[in-house]
This record gives structure tokens, C-alpha cells and sequence, in this order.
């Protein structure tokens, strides 16, 4: 459903003005909420119900609830799962030769139009709540993909009469239709990002979820050109250059909530590759109880981040989770006599009370002079997206040692490695010792399915990868994921941080004035009681949380 649309309805109803309009799309957009609790938040209407209410008085229908309905075997098989999925469409009753149904978009008529013509039958529809239409869609068709397979054939059929016009391809309905459902799909299955990749023989779309690529059923090759150019179309790209990189952004309702997508183009050999990455704001929890912490971990972060100054950094490889563990850390101290301020490429997720800035290197606002200015902002707590450069490092020890906790991320293997890398880097060993607080490095790994979790006696040459001698294990127990619906047939759903702080206490001081390798840090550091991730992931594996085959290839 589009926001502007139903806003349309409450300007004719004299409930908003079009500056009132305006400010809750742009709330909408800061902030990811839905249109419904926005309008709650504004008091313009009492419940998100009345939202409803409203849509059904306006089309002269029926509003229902079902959040507890249950429908009849029988029911559910007058919509192939295909065309329900495709359509947005659940059947609720059948009256003689109608059929009733509740619509994901009940203000398009084009769709029950469509709906009947599809079924050959007449076609009576209701309203509810899309999250609750959406649910009762996925639990009872969830997974049947005949949906992507319906909209290809439809796509067989009517390009075949278009006769090549790319323009009225990527506009026309069936590649809509497609774009939407794979979007929609990906979101659904908390994926992080979208490929589409062309090819000399094939179009594949790919999605990553919980750090895994999975290959979804592939359209037609020749179907990659208008599929991409309406990817672009949604993006606010240029579809007519094909010739360099290009960067966009899609806003998209899917069910209630908004899902903001940061869209990539690239030139290949056979046509331009997109990547859309997914910020869903509602799948991301930025509360660091959740983030599933050590205790000594989490409790060293807290402690940290209420310290006057000093330099705290995450490191690890891209997507690894850093910038989450950061918004989360922050989120913890975000009070209202704290002044917070943050440099990031891109924004990734709005936080209320925090001051955030994009770079933008087409003007030159790197990370260097944004952190510059930020010094006469009369910050208490400050965010560098990265420390990429030694201009970097240097202004955030400046500001560490004249009064601000700075927080960082660096792209390093382990805890240690950060430490030789800002010293790398050209930063004096006295300076990165006097100011560095602590390093935490982390991994995700994918955590094992809970709904086909069962134990298992790993064979030896495995265990010695982990250089595990049987007589260490004792009774310790191993588990994997056998594979189920729940999980895609993976053995894995969600992911679990593994995290290795180093602690910069006096002997790592000293070392690092030294100079020291990083090894010779490290075995110090362990010394001294620090847990590798290594053995961070052992504590997870004996906890059943985790595979060994997920900790060896992260550690």
C-alpha cells in the first residue's frame, strides 16, 4: 500500500494538511516505523485498527480481524499458492460461486480484477490489517514457490507481444509483479542482500542470508535486462547509463513496516550485476542484551562507554556485525545529558538523540573532516564509521586525549592486529597506548536451527582441526541442524556473535610503546586471561548454539 495514497484519503477527510503530510512521510522515513503507528504517534488517529476502518469505510467494505482466524481446508484450496502470493490475496469464505477474500492492498482495484480473471470466478473482497493477511499468506503458502514460477510464465506470455521495447518491459505488469515478490521474499527471509547477476547463459538472483548465499529459481536470461532496468527504476538510477557504477536507494512497504534498500550497479562483460543491500530496521535488534554477549563482554562495554575519553575499537571483516555492536553500545549510554555524534558511510540505521552525518566524498566530506568538525560541536561521545587513514587516526587520538570517548571500527583479523595496524598506520606507539581503551574483534557464525537441532559424535579428523584431543572433551556434547522447513533445509537459522576483547591494561601498554608484533601482544593478552575467538567459539559449540564447521571457518 502507498503511504501518499491513503495520506490522500485523510487530506480529503480534513484530518491532515499537505504539511502535515509531508512531516509523517519524512518521520515515516527517519524513522522506519508504519504509516499506521505514525499516525498513533501523531494523534491523528486513537489505534492502528482505525486505519482499517478508515480504508473500509472509504471502498464502502467490510473490515474484519483475523488475528485468530483459522481457515478451512477446503477454503484454502480455491487459491493456488502461485496466485495467492503473486496477488497478495487470502481466501476467507466461498459464498455460492464467489469467492471471498481479504487483499494486501485493498485500495488497488486493478488487483481483485486481476484475482478473479485468474481464478474465472467472481470475486468479493474485504479488509484487515496487511501484517495480518501477510502472516496468514506465509503460514499457509509460505512455502510453496509456484508463486515465481506463475509470474515467469506470465512474463513468457505477454513479452512475447512487446517485441523487444525495453521501456514497456520493465514497466510492463508481470516484471513489476516479479521485482516485487522477489524483494518482498528476500525481506521475509531476513535476507541482508539481493544479487541479481547476468551472465552469458543465465540470469541468477541470489540472496545472502545469514551470511550464506542461497540461489533462488532463476527467470529467463534474456529477461535480465528489463528485470535490472526496473530494479533501477525503483532506485531513482539512470537506466539509460549502462556504461559506469551508479548508487541508489529504494524505499518499500512490505506488509506494515518500511525497508529502506541501498542499491549498487556495476558494468560486466554481460551486463550490469545489481546488489541491493537490505537495511531492515525491524530485524535488527540494537539493544546490546540481545546481541548475545559474554557477560565479562558485555560488561567491560558498559563500563567503557560511561568512561570521560579514550579510544574503543571493533574490528573483524565486512559484515561481521561491527557497526550493530557499535549502534547498540551507543544506544545504551543515549541519555539526554549526553552529547553524541556520528560519522558513517552510509547512515545504516536512524537512532532518536544521536547526531548523525553521511559522508559524502563527492564534496570531500570524508571521515577526517567530518571528525574535525565535530571537535567544535562540543560532543561528549563520538562515532568514526572507520578508521581508514592515518589523518583519521590522528584527529580521533586528539579528540580521545583532549576530553571524548571516540568509538571506531578497523578491518583487522584479530583484537591484537588492530593495535599494529594504527601503528602501521603511522601513528606514534606512545599516542595509540595513552589512548586506546580496548579492542573487541568479532565474527558471526550461523546458530544452529532449534527446531531440527540433534546431537551428534563428530569423527576425529574434524576435532583435530579444532586441536581438541578426545580426552579434553569429557562428557561435552555436539550438535547440528539435520535440516527442516523451519530453516529452508540449511540446519541453521539466525546468527551468533563471536566475540575476543583485548583489555589495553599496562603490560599491553608497555608493548605497544615496544612496538611489539602483534603475536607477541596477543600471547599476552592471553596471559593475562583474554578468550580468543577460537575459544569463544568453542564455548559456543559446547552450548549448542553453533557448529564446529561455523567456527572453523570464521576463527
Amino acid at each position: 500500500m502507498d503511504n501518499n495514497q491513503f495520506l490522500d484519503i485523510l487530506k480529503e477527510r480534513g484530518l491532515v494538511d499537505d504539511s502535515l503530510a509531508q512531516e509523517i512521510i519524512n518521520t515515516i522515513e527517519i524513522s522506519g516505523k508504519s504509516l499506521s503507528e505514525t499516525l498513533v504517534d501523531y494523534q491523528i488517529i486513537s489505534q492502528k485498527s482505525d486505519l482499517w476502518q478508515i480504508i473500509a469505510s472509504e471502498l464502502g467494505l467490510e473490515v474484519i480481524d483475523l488475528s485468530q482466524f483459522a481457515p478451512a481446508a477446503d477454503t484454502i484450496a480455491n487459491i493456488p499458492a502461485g496466485i495467492a502470493t503473486l496477488h497478495g490475496a487470502f481466501p476467507i469464505a466461498v459464498n455460492g460461486t464467489a469467492l471471498t477474500v481479504a487483499l494486501l492492498d485493498p485500495l488497488n482495484p486493478q488487483t481483485a480484477e486481476d484475482l478473479g480473471f485468474a481464478l474465472g470466478r467472481p470475486i468479493k473482497v474485504v479488509v484487515a490489517p496487511a501484517s495480518q493477511v501477510s502472516n496468514l499468506i506465509d503460514q499457509y503458502y509460505g512455502n510453496d514457490g509456484s508463486a515465481i514460477n506463475t509470474v515467469i510464465g506470465q512474463l513468457d506470455n505477454e513479452l512475447a507481444s512487446l517485441d523487444g521495447d525495453i521501456e514497456n518491459e520493465m514497466n510492463s505488469a508481470p516484471i513489476i509483479k516479479y521485482v516485487d515478490i522477489v524483494l518482498d521474499q528476500a525481506v521475509k527471509e531476513k535476507a541482508s542482500d539481493i544479487h541479481f547477476e547476468p551472465f552469458e547463459g543465465d540470469f541468477k538472483i541470489r540472496y545472502r542470508v545469514d551470511g550464506a548465499l542461497i540461489e533462488m529459481a532463476p527467470p529467463p536470461a534474456e529477461l535480465a535486462h528489463p528485470i535490472i532496468s526496473r530494479v533501477k527504476v525503483m532506485a531513482n538510477m539512470n537506466i539509460a547509463e549502462r556504461r559506469i557504477p551508479q548508487d541508489g536507494r529504494i524505499v518499500k512497504m512490505v506488509g506494515e513496516k518500511q525497508v529502506d534498500m541501498r542499491v549498487s550497479s556495476l558494468p560486466t562483460q554481460y551486463g550490469e550485476s545489481v546488489v541491493c543491500r537490505v537495511l531492515d530496521r525491524s530485524s535488527v535488534s540494537l539493544d546490546l542484551k540481545d546481541l548475545g554477549l559474554p557477560d565479562f563482554v558485555d560488561n567491560y562495554i558498559k563500563s567503557t562507554m560511561r568512561k570521560p575519553n579514550g579510544i574503543f575499537l571493533v574490528t573483524g571483516p565486512t559484515g561481521a556485525g561491527k557497526t550493530t555492536t557499535l549502534y547498540a553500545a551507543l544506544r545504551d549510554i543515549n541519555t539526554i545529558d549526553t552529547k553524541i555524534l556520528t560519522a558513517e558511510d552510509p547512515v545504516e540505521y536512524d537512532i532518536d538523540g544521536i547526531v548523525q552525518v553521511p559522508t559524502n566524498d563527492a564534496i570531500d566530506m570524508n571521515f577526517a573532516k567530518i571528525l574535525r568538525a565535530f571537535l567544535r560541536q562540543d560532543p561528549d561521545k563520538i562515532l568514526v564509521g572507520e578508521i581508514r587513514d592515518l589523518e583519521t587516526a590522528q584527529i580521533a587520538i586528539q579528540a580521545s586525549l583532549t576530553g571524548h570517548l571516540v568509538l571506531s571500527t578497523l578491518h583487522t583479523n584479530d583484537a591484537a592486529g588492530s593495535v599494529t595496524r594504527l601503528v602501521d598506520m603511522g601513528v606514534e606507539p606512545f599516542l595509540a597506548a595513552a589512548s586506546l581503551e580496548g579492542v573487541l574483534a568479532q565474527r558471526l557464525v550461523r546458530r544452529i536451527c532449534p527446531d531440527c537441532r540433534s546431537a551428534y559424535e563428530p569423527n576425529e579428523g574434524i576435532l583435530e582441526q579444532l586441536e581438541l584431543s578426545p580426552h579434553e572433551l569429557g562428557d561435552k556434547n555436539f550438535y547440528t541442524g539435520r535440516g527442516c522447513d523451519s530453516c529452508g533445509g540449511t540446519g541453521y537459522k539466525g546468527r551468533q556473535g563471536l566475540f575476543e576483547l583485548l583489555d589495553v591494561t599496562d603490560p599491553i601498554q608497555e608493548l605497544i610503546i615496544q612496538k611489539a608484533p602483534s603475536v607477541v601482544m596477543k600471547q599476552k593478552a592471553i596471559e593475562l586471561g583474554m578468550q580468543t575467538l577460537r575459544q569463544d567459539g568453542l564455548r559456543n559449540i559446547y552450548g549448542g548454539i553453533t557448529t564446529i564447521e561455523e567456527v572453523l571457518k570464521y576463527t
